[in-house]
């Protein structure tokens, strides 16, 4: 159990007069009670109160080894394991919820206590989930440092005649051959016309020369998720792809500047939106420009012109201004994940950011 964890979840929960929560999401729980437990259709809450009571609401079919840091309220597949979770619920009026609860979960317990008020405390754990501590930045350098040597390995295969399919299963494969076996995400590996499409579905279609390719991987290492994108060019670059290039790396540039405490989330997107729609290229910027990571590849708190969140120490996101234009099948997206020191920003990756031409092979 990471005690340290918990009480900073209780002095928001104090903080959110909300005096206690069900948290049934098995990311939060793992990163509380330092466990996976995976339900499936069946009940599983981690009850919270602010006086410091813990329990879990556990069905018996997942027996715990060793101290799990929360009294246990088990329950079998005939017994009513909400009735048997409402008896330890405290009577303070308020309920908070999580986002991930089923909803028959949630009746149950509303038929149970038809007279309590039931709030969305997501955000209670959302919150103190985005901001790191120390063991978890530690993994989150070591999940990047990984990321950076396989996207090394990488780049030399967009010239070796492979389908963007193919491409994809090589990006698995050096990943497994780094001890990465559960990927972040499905790795885009897009040339030309799907670089240009900024979620592209990979699919059979080959590189040819001149195609810009974009390469967005990412796995997990001890759980923490590593996220990164580089786009290379394959023989040559013509002068259109080499200005749309320069110009996304220094919006990335400007975005990574922008990631420091004070500044809001905001700032670091308009960072990167301002400069690309001051060179023209305003209307194919078409995504925020970053997430928060972490247990995740996608946590609470997104780089948008819209968060007016304060940037805080401790904060772990990536910044990855793009430009897209289909009908010139022109795609550039360069993608850094950042994490917020006292004074500005961290970056956890380190493979080049200068333009890359991949020879192609005799």
């Amino acid at each position: 159990m990471h005690q340290d964890r918990i009480n900073r979840v209780i002095a928001k929960m104090r903080e959110e007069n909300v005096p206690q929560i069900l948290i049934s999401d098995p990311v939060a729980i793992f990163y509380l009670l330092d466990r996976w437990i995976h339900p499936g259709e069946r009940l599983l809450a981690l009850y919270i109160h602010i006086d410091g009571t813990i329990k879990l609401a556990i069905n018996e079919l997942f027996p715990q080894d060793g101290e799990v840091g929360a009294e246990l309220i088990w329950y079998n597949d005939i017994e009513d394991g909400v009735a048997k979770l409402a008896k330890e619920i405290k009577d303070d009026a308020i309920i908070g919820v999580d986002k991930e609860w089923p909803a028959k979960f949630l009746l149950r317990l509303q038929e149970i206590y038809p007279d309590r008020k039931y709030v969305n405390a997501s955000l209670i754990v959302d919150r103190v989930r985005m901001v790191k501590d120390e063991e978890e930045k530690e993994l989150m350098r070591q999940s990047s440092k990984i990321c950076d040597q396989v996207m090394e390995e990488l780049i030399p295969w967009v010239v070796k005649g492979l389908s963007e399919n193919e491409l994809n299963a090589k990006t698995k494969e050096i990943f497994a051959k780094h001890g990465v076996t559960k990927m972040s995400f499905d790795p885009i590996t897009a040339y030309g016309r799907g670089a240009a499409d900024p979620h592209h579905e990979t699919d059979d279609s080959m590189g040819k020369r001149g195609n810009c390719v974009v390469l967005d991987i990412g796995g997990f290492h001890k759980n923490y998720a590593s996220d990164m994108t580089r786009t290379v060019f394959i023989g040559e670059v013509s002068d259109r792809h080499r200005e749309i290039y320069e110009i996304v790396k220094e919006a990335n540039l400007r975005g990574i500047a922008a990631a420091k405490p004070g500044n809001r989330m905001c700032d670091v997107d308009l960072a990167c939106r301002n400069y690309i729609e001051e060179k023209g290229f305003g209307e194919y910027f078409t995504h925020r420009t970053g997430h928060s990571i972490g247990l995740e590849d996608h946590e609470f708190g997104d780089v948008s012109s819209v968060n007016e969140d304060i940037i805080v120490p401790g904060q772990c996101f990536s910044v990855e201004p793009g430009i897209y234009i289909q009908n010139e099948e022109i795609g550039v997206r360069i993608e850094d994940l950042v994490i917020i020191t006292n004074d500005g920003c961290e970056v956890l990756n380190s493979v080049t950011k200068d333009l890359i031409i991949v020879p192609e092979e005799a």
